[in-house]
């Protein structure tokens, strides 16, 4: 195993990263490990794109188009 020593940490950093270590029931240390390993190694996040290309079709357009309420806006829909 390797190890990291990172300098220059802003006092605030280091204690939210000492807080929520304290709320997992873990040193700073292995809470460190794991936000690096989850920012790092953890699932990809899905791109817009990819989350609009994700979603079912479910209908054609006009199944969602707006109209307009009696104070005319368009908040309604059919």
């Amino acid at each position: 195993m390797a190890n990291l020593v990172v300098r220059n940490l802003d006092q605030r950093i280091v204690d939210a990263l000492k807080q929520r270590a304290a709320r997992r029931g873990r040193s700073a240390e292995a809470e460190h490990r794991a936000l690096l390993e989850k920012s790092l190694l953890g699932p990809k996040q899905k791109s817009f794109a990819e989350a609009l290309k994700a979603m079912p079709n479910v209908g054609q357009d006009e199944d969602f188009e707006r109209v307009e309420d009696s104070a005319g806006s368009k908040d309604v829909f059919n």
